[in-house]
């Protein structure tokens, strides 16, 4: 039986623990709560609201950052701005977008260890590295190519081939991941603040559009990537994650260039959002362009529609957004179809050219007169 701390995966995790969390754990439960003078139940909700499973144990598992943390919460609590579930709420909030980030940037950091494995392994063999290790094709005794006997299963494979990374790889991400916390923490902080200025502008907007001389109409525009289902079982799943990594960074390039908003990413879609008709046509119209061009992405599908919406924890929701997904799912490849009070909008500005289809009803939705969106091939508009 392995001893304690002896298996490789096991020391790394001990040895950036600390240096992640930026304080020794020196904490037991009753201590943190005694510190932050509320109850052990009120403990737990704090915890459990993080995401994270109770602790019945009186080890030290603890930091004055986490006794600091749940005094912050109690204290808005008793101080009377936000009741009890609603700070619960606001802490599950922080919880579940930090549990995202933290997923997505460490499988970034692990994705950019591996590359760079992969060109040592191709420096050193002076080919592409391929699965089992050899360039050369020679084969060892009773092994594959370039396998001895002794190799774990793990080492015939190259870095871009496994679906989740090695013990090695995993230890240098965790090293990298701690030495850069420090640096990135502010960066966070900043962008939370840019973000949280962003939503409350637009909320007071919605609140008095007129004097922002804005409606609270809202276009609505799906994007997802053609013979999706066909890609996920012909490629690995390395890259296959690589392929809608890209998808959602040219994606969100596109859309913010055009002042809309990234809903959410859901594997082969994105949803955006604008305030104008006008933003979101260009939106869709250079979604179709830039997944066209590339090498790498399959074709996209674009669906808009133009109505009202309900916003909700991050996410929006109606029959707008509802209409506009559905005509994505029947748009054709390289294309984008809209809703008649997008197309009714649009037809009066330049740039874009509309041809109205026929009525169709659309499940769940009813019935529907869309119109496929180009680009005007003049400098005037068109609708036919």
């Amino acid at each position: 039986m392995t001893a304690p701390g002896s298996d490789p995966a096991d020391r790394a995790g001990q040895d950036f623990t600390e240096q992640l969390l930026g304080q020794p754990r020196v904490l037991r439960r009753r201590d943190v709560s005694r510190g932050a003078e509320v109850s052990l139940l009120s403990a737990r909700k704090f915890w459990h609201a993080l995401g994270f499973p109770v602790v019945d144990t009186d080890d030290e598992l603890f930091t004055e950052a986490d006794q600091q943390a749940l005094a912050t919460v109690a204290g808005i609590v008793r101080e009377g701005l936000l009741d009890e579930p609603t700070a619960l709420a606001m802490t599950r909030a922080f919880a579940r977008s930090a549990d995202r980030l933290a997923g997505w940037q460490s499988q970034l950091i692990a994705e950019a260890v591996e590359a760079e494995a992969t060109l040592r392994i191709e420096a050193e063999h002076g080919a592409p590295a391929e699965l089992g290790g050899a360039a050369d094709g020679a084969t060892g005794p009773g092994g594959t190519a370039g396998q001895e006997p002794s190799e774990s299963p793990e080492s015939t494979e190259s870095p871009e081939s496994r679906s989740v990374p090695g013990v090695e790889t995993a230890a240098e991400t965790a090293r990298r991941l701690a030495e850069l916390t420090d640096r990135l923490e502010p960066l966070l902080v900043y962008a939370w603040r840019r973000h949280l200025s962003a939503t409350v502008s637009r909320m007071m907007a919605d609140a008095d559009p007129e004097s922002f001389g804005l409606t609270k109409m809202r276009s609505v525009g799906f994007a997802d990537l053609v013979n999706f289902t066909a890609l996920v079982r012909r490629l690995s799943e390395r890259d296959l994650a690589r392929l809608v990594s890209r998808f959602e960074a040219l994606s969100a390039d596109v859309i913010t260039a055009h002042g809309g908003r990234l809903i959410k990413t859901v594997g082969d879609e994105v949803l955006f959002t604008t305030v104008g008709a006008a933003p979101a046509a260009a939106i869709a119209l250079d979604l179709v362009d830039t997944m066209t061009e590339d090498d790498v992405l399959p074709d996209v599908r674009c669906g808009m529609a133009r109505g009202p919406i309900i916003s909700r924890l991050g996410d929006v929701f109606g029959t707008t957004v509802n209409r506009a997904s559905r005509l994505t799912a029947v748009a054709g490849a390289g294309s984008v179809l809209v809703d008649a009070p997008m197309a009714r909008e649009l037809a009066s500005m330049s740039g874009f050219a509309l041809t109205g289809q026929r009525r169709r009803v659309l499940r769940g939705v009813g019935a529907v007169t869309p119109s496929v969106l180009r680009r005007a091939s003049s400098a005037g508009r068109g609708t036919t």
